[in-house]
């Protein structure tokens, strides 16, 4: 163990464990959502991750035609370019969200209420999209061009600020406001949080549950679509893999914060970021994976609740 390193670069880990939590914070959106209406652990959200990451360097190669070799962009062509890999990632992230909820889930939801046949349903649909994209792309992993450069903006108490990780941080806040303005004061957002409170009663007051359902699961895919953009442009790198790997910890931070409950999940998300962060500088890069392990096990052990719990049912989804 090396505690000097954490001592040293204390304000640097915490700023990008920061923004790795707000990633992490996105991703754990789609696992939130859709415990909060069904009580069911949706695991290929992993590979929407996974298939959103594919997409935004997709959009920037195929539709752009930028290579690895190209220049950072400035100005309105980098601000429209990102802004097209945005709304692309998270396009495809919702649609295929709401392909998973129709073709994996809603035949079952109407046969069956065993919820282990749905879980066994999400395992097998993510193992299909992980080896598929493992075909396509011959295991191979995908580079992302470098079209924002990567300069530093200020220094804070010796961390260096760079202006990819500050784009996550502000725009991961404004996404996370939109959707708590969204779920508590719209009419949709009501219709969610009645779905949550009680699946049967909802029903029999008119509600239509396909579309709720159908909605909880678009907006889980949107944010991590945009989570997964956020990921590419920060660590410019994807794989057929990746979704396992960052779903997991996702998931984790999901479950620290209490499953079922969105600001909860906001803080777990950002807890696991920074003790992974902290942990890979005081044991190494190749402890970090093993973090979101650990932890996960803990709090199943200790806390299966979670810091915020999801008994409040206000704050469910």
């Amino acid at each position: 163990m090396d505690f000097s390193i954490l001592t040293d670069q204390f304000a640097s880990l915490t700023f990008d464990g920061i923004a790795l939590g707000f990633i992490y914070v996105l991703i754990a959106l789609g696992y939130t959502m859709v415990y909060g209406v069904l009580r069911l652990i949706n695991f290929a959200n992993s590979e929407v991750f996974m298939l959103g990451s594919f997409t935004t360097i997709l959009v920037a190669t195929k539709l752009f035609h930028h290579t690895i070799e190209s220049d950072p962009l400035t100005g309105f062509k980098l601000v429209y370019t990102m802004l097209a890999m945005l709304i692309g990632s998270m396009i495809v992230s919702g649609v295929v969200s709401v392909l998973i909820e129709i073709v994996a889930y809603r035949r079952l939801r109407a046969r069956t209420s065993n919820r282990l046949t749905s879980l066994i349903s999400a395992i097998g649909v993510s193992i299909v999209l992980s080896e598929a994209v493992r075909m396509a792309t011959s295991s191979a992993p995908m580079g992302s061009p470098r079209l924002l450069d990567k300069i530093t903006l200020v220094t804070i108490w010796g961390a260096d600020i760079r202006v990819d990780t500050l784009l996550v941080i502000v725009f991961a806040i404004i996404l996370l406001i939109t959707l708590d303005l969204f779920v508590n004061k719209t009419r949709l957002g009501k219709g969610i949080r009645a779905v949550s409170m009680d699946y049967d009663t909802s029903r029999l007051m008119g509600i239509n549950l396909n579309k709720i359902i159908s909605t909880t699961f678009l907006i889980g895919g949107l944010g991590t679509g945009a989570a997964a953009f956020f990921y590419i442009t920060v660590y410019e790198m994807t794989r057929f893999s990746i979704g396992f790997e960052l779903g997991l910890a996702a998931f984790t931070a999901a479950v620290l914060g209490g499953i079922g409950n969105i600001r909860g999940a906001f803080a777990g998300g950002i807890a696991l970021g920074l003790i992974e962060m902290y942990a890979s500088a005081v044991l190494g890069t190749q402890w970090r994976s093993i973090t979101a392990f650990v932890i996960l096990i803990l709090v199943l052990l200790f806390k299966p609740n979670g810091i915020f719990g999801e008994s409040l049912q206000q704050a469910r989804v």
